[in-house]
């Protein structure tokens, strides 16, 4: 199931969440003693229990629905009667249920309340029937009312959910488990709240589960059932073998890495058995687009066949690991997940455009110089314009050395990157907290905005907290620190520019650099550092005054002048779950079909890793490894497990999530750009590209919908499905297929000009190897050809506008073209009848054409062609009028095959 689908399962399921349950029982048991589950203990009708209104009365109305969106939780509520969404707002739910205008509760007489008397009257209730009287539910309610319906002084705190059982282990479809969830609070006591959990099944065609917490065996296959109560979300991962031979009997299959043993050790779980290790070629071909974006030379494939040693795929790795190409990819990787977008940093700098540049820029030279992945990113978390001690001018003077196109040092020189905090869309607390999450974290927390996360622990409390980290702390955009206000006016004078404003200072500033002159800079700061040193001013506010790290401490912002150095430090802790597996995450996705964690920006507690012992060692191994990128890298390339074919066997050709073979995926839109430039360029073009990357498509600096860089690469880009970097979102980046991309790759005039005969063109290179030195230049026939092939072009760009208006519903200018097409494929007609006369076709050697052919599929499919291919190739250009024209079909034919478009 498609995750997407299966986000909105989930959404749909969240409705009829509660969450956020104790109970204050008179009595408590002992520590080691389990408390019977509610559904037990108000089954009498004599019960005398005082039930928590936080513990089961709040769960109780998630379990049935109550706060749901579509129910009272709405932002409207029901029938006059709002709770807060999912019920984490004890005093406001409280508060509306004891309302003096339109109570739901009676205490003087409980059973006429309303919250007894509608839910168990489907006639009366909007909603149903959601219980009966005298049931369970219906006295744990009526109790309660009976007790006072107090509210606790303080929430009770959960130290932990325990599910038994920890695993489940189907052997066939339509076996049953039973859940049993226990709450283990912070004194230790302990209760039987199955009744009272909400339950979900992230695929339901592997295993269902009813609201009792019985679980229901479906298809062989793995998921995960997941568990929520209070603030506690457990993830229970049920599987059923595809066949019988798992464990003992389970084949043997090499595991020569640590990512191998702990792959193996869950596919023998499920008798699933790894693909072969693909061959040479294939691996290659993969290892060179997932790790460089870039298709390995002809001349490479050539010579890596031909190699005999052992340990040729490692030296491999090491050596794509330090090629210009590996950091140009990787630099893009880390610019989509941290957001450079051009359109958001308008105002960044006085050159537009340029702020995309140094962005890219500066994280390229540290992913060139392998430095490790905190440091980079301690660079941005924690980035201030200007250094200590260091004044407005001198920052304004060595940032305008720096801007001018003749610039002698680079601002990937500067010790942190401030553009990332001086997007447009940063300009409030809660859009930096949810970024930040997203770039850092690799987790949604959005929803924590409004009310408690559906799919994780953090409530409403918890978002608003841990943004306080960010609130009244960086400023930025055409903005200066309350201190410089005094230089920049001065600045502003001395060029003349006391009075201007906004658009007409915008257009004044680049002018003015170029001319050598020093311009003002806007200025990332700490206003609280800021204030602290005396600079006084409104932007100088200190805000709040604590904030809370995501599943961490509480801390006293005023300890700190810059709070995001405690965010910073956080984030490195061996035992953040967030910063550290984020990456491992996203870089395992770059080199599979899917994330461990699928998708690779969602670490929920609802969306666990499909393997947590692989993930747990790749990220402890990551910081372990000082967080070095390389490392990482060189764990999964090594692995049998990346090194497998895509090539299913029975056992393993319905798994899309346990890596048990390759999955065919196709190219980024960047790497699909560029191998397309790629191969049809002759080899010395080929040679120059892969040294560098400079104008290649994998090193284009930002993105969004005006980016102008990408120049005549844009419109194929958009069309492939390149990241817009336009939300918080992977989803940014597509690699749907679609009918545009077709179109692009068999008629687009970029793509019929590429294998075309042109300077630099391999088809060039051909065509000086197997045509005459001395053909025919002159007369009629040769008028006539070159005429042919000119009208030919023209309906090619014709055919190419054609699908593009007739896209857009422009019929009017498509009749037009449709005319037109007509005109010419008559004169090419008439053209091809004249009488013969023109130079006869063109004979060339068979050798010279098996040669020819072998190379057009090294430099596209990176493999050398199977005899009949070879064969039918070769036939094919022998029956060409002009070999060239044959050769170049050829290429076109391999261009357009899928085995070209996908990794594999």
């Amino acid at each position: 199931m498609p995750f997407m689908t299966l986000r909105c399962r989930r959404c749909i399921s969240s409705l009829v969440l509660g969450v956020w349950a104790w109970v204050l029982v008179a009595g408590a048991p002992a520590a080691d003693e389990v408390l019977r589950p509610v559904s037990a203990r108000f089954a009498a009708q004599d019960v005398q229990e005082t039930p928590s209104f936080e513990r089961h009365v709040v769960n109780l109305f998630g379990r049935l629905g109550c706060n749901g969106r579509s129910c009272h939780g709405s932002f409207q509520g029901q029938g006059g009667f709002q709770l807060s969404l999912f019920g984490y707002d004890f005093k406001a739910d409280h508060g509306a249920l004891l309302a003096k205008d339109n109570p739901r509760i009676d205490v003087a007489h409980p059973a006429e309340s309303l919250i007894l008397t509608k839910p168990t009257d489907a006639d009366m209730h909007e909603g149903g029937q959601r219980y009966k009287k005298d049931s369970w539910q219906y006295r744990l309610l009526l109790r309660w009312i009976e007790s006072g319906a107090k509210l606790a002084e303080g929430p009770d705190q959960l130290a932990r959910l325990e599910v038994m059982p920890a695993e489940i282990r189907f052997r066939k479809q339509d076996e049953q488990v039973q859940l049993q969830v226990v709450a283990v609070w912070q004194d230790g006591t302990r209760e039987d709240v199955t009744p009272l959990c909400r339950f979900q099944s992230n695929d339901d065609a592997v295993a269902k589960i009813d609201e009792a917490g019985r679980v229901t065996a479906g298809e062989p296959g793995d998921t995960h059932i997941v568990v929520s109560y209070d603030k506690g979300v457990q993830p229970i991962p049920v599987l059923q073998p595809v066949i019988e031979l798992t464990d003992a009997r389970y084949p043997r299959v090499e595991t020569p890495t640590k990512v191998d043993e702990r792959v193996v050790a869950k596919l023998r779980k499920l008798g699933i058995v790894p693909s072969a290790v693909c061959g040479d070629a294939e691996f290659l071909r993969r290892v060179s687009l997932d790790l460089t974006g870039t298709l390995p030379a002809p001349r490479d494939v050539e010579s890596f066949l031909a190699d005999k040693s052992p340990n040729k795929r490692a030296q491999k790795i090491e050596d794509l690991l330090e090629t210009p190409a590996y950091a140009a990819w990787w630099t893009t990787r880390l610019c989509d997940f941290t957001g450079n977008n051009d359109e958001q940093l308008i105002n960044a700098t006085p050159v537009r455009g340029q702020a995309g540049k140094q962005w890219y820029d500066w994280i390229y030279k540290r992913v060139a110089e392998n430095t490790p992945y905190d440091q980079l990113a301690a660079g941005i978390v924690t980035a201030v314009s200007r250094q200590p001690e260091q004044d407005y001018l001198e920052y304004c003077r060595e940032m305008s050395d720096l801007s001018r196109q003749d610039a002698k040092k680079s601002y990937a020189d500067r010790p942190a990157m401030t553009h990332y905090w001086a997007r447009r869309d940063f300009r409030d607390p809660d859009a930096r907290a949810i970024a930040f999450a997203y770039s850092f974290m690799g987790t949604r927390i959005e929803c924590a905005q409004c009310h408690k996360h559906p799919f994780d622990q953090w409530s409403k409390e918890d978002f608003h907290q841990f943004k306080n980290f960010f609130t009244g702390v960086v400023a930025v955009e055409r903005r200066v620190s309350p201190g410089a206000q005094k230089q920049y006016a001065e600045l502003l004078q001395q060029l003349g520019l006391k009075d201007s404003r906004g658009n007409d200072l915008q257009r004044e500033l680049p002018k003015l650099l170029e001319a050598g002159n020093t311009v003002p800079f806007s200025e990332v700061f700490v206003a609280r550092a800021a204030a602290s040193r005396g600079r006084g001013g409104r932007n100088a506010s200190p805000g709040a005054a604590t904030a809370k790290l995501l599943g961490g401490d509480v801390v006293d912002l005023a300890q700190h002048a810059d709070p995001r150095q405690v965010v910073m430090e956080w984030l490195r802790d061996k035992n953040n779950r967030f910063f550290a597996p984020a990456f491992v995450n996203r870089v395992w996705a770059n080199y599979f079909h899917a994330g461990i964690v699928n998708p690779p920006d969602d670490l929920s507690l609802a969306n666990p890793p499909s393997n947590k012992p692989l993930f747990d060692y790749l990220a402890q191994g990551f910081i372990a490894s000082g967080f070095d990128m390389k490392w990482l890298h060189r764990q999964i390339a090594n692995s049998r497990t990346y090194q497998a074919s895509w090539e299913p066997n029975e056992t393993n050709k319905n798994d899309q999530r346990n890596f048990s073979r390759a999955i065919p995926r196709r190219l980024p839109a960047e790497v699909l750009y560029d191998a397309i430039q790629q191969a049809t360029a002759s080899d010395e073009r080929i040679a120059q590209l892969r040294q560098d990357v400079r104008g290649r498509a994998i090193a284009i600096p930002g993105a969004g919908p005006r980016n102008n860089r990408a120049g005549g690469a844009a419109y194929a880009l958009s069309v492939f499905g390149r990241s817009t970097r336009a939300s918080n979102c992977d989803c940014d980046r597509s690699a749907e297929a679609s009918l545009l991309q077709t179109v692009y790759l068999q008629n687009d005039r970029d793509v019929l000009q590429l294998t075309d005969i042109r300077q630099g063109g391999w088809l060039d290179q051909v065509a000086k190897q197997l045509r005459p030195q001395k053909p025919a230049s002159a007369g009629p026939a040769a008028d006539a050809a070159r005429q042919l092939q000119s009208q030919r072009k023209q309906i090619e760009s014709i055919r190419t506008r054609l699908t593009q208006l007739k896209n857009s519903g422009d019929r009017e200018a498509a009749q037009r073209l449709e005319k037109r097409l007509a005109v010419l494929q008559n004169e090419i007609q008439r053209l091809a009848k004249k009488p013969a006369g023109g130079p006869e076709p063109i004979a060339a050697a068979t050798a010279d054409l098996e040669f020819v052919v072998r190379q057009a599929y090294l430099r596209t499919v990176s493999r050398y062609p199977a005899d009949e291919e070879l064969r039918k190739s070769v036939s094919y250009i022998e029956q060409a009028q002009d070999p060239v024209a044959g050769v170049r079909d050829v290429l076109w034919a391999l261009l357009n095959t899928k085995e070209f478009v996908v990794n594999h």
